[in-house]
């Protein structure tokens, strides 16, 4: 199985893994499941880190590249058709990040792991990080 992880669900894994649920993170850490890291969260970090939103042990561009190997994601590029699938999503989600996570996993056909209800109203497969 293939998950995309939404960032603060990645985030938790690293530095509040008890915030997911037991199950979850049983299957999150499962080699046979597949987890990926979109671009579009490291940039979601660089900006939040850049504005005082989020703070990290260290910059975003040595914390980001070295917890994804450590937490063995794998990282998700964004595509020209992920950007412009963008403008087909109805206007439920008005988070940019967020918006791009749902366009890639619906053209690259996989999950997102996450704990905001919003991804509900898209048309999206949603696992739940916390019950």
């Amino acid at each position: 199985m293939t998950l995309l992880l939404d960032t603060h669900v990645w985030l938790w894994m690293l530095a509040a893994p008890e915030r997911i649920r037991p199950d979850l993170l049983a299957e999150l850490g499962d080699p046979a499941t597949r987890l990926l890291l979109s671009a579009a969260s490291s940039w979601e970090i660089a900006v939040k880190y850049a504005s005082g939103r989020l703070d990290l042990p260290e910059p975003p561009e040595s914390y980001v590249p070295s917890r994804m190997q450590r937490s063995g994601v794998s990282g998700l590029a964004v595509q020209h058709a992920h950007a412009v699938r963008v403008a087909s999503l109805e206007p439920h989600h008005r988070d940019p990040f967020d918006r791009l996570l749902i366009a890639q996993a619906q053209l690259e056909a996989m999950a997102i792991v996450t704990v905001d209800p919003a991804f509900d109203a898209d048309e999206v497969q949603v696992v739940r990080a916390t019950t």
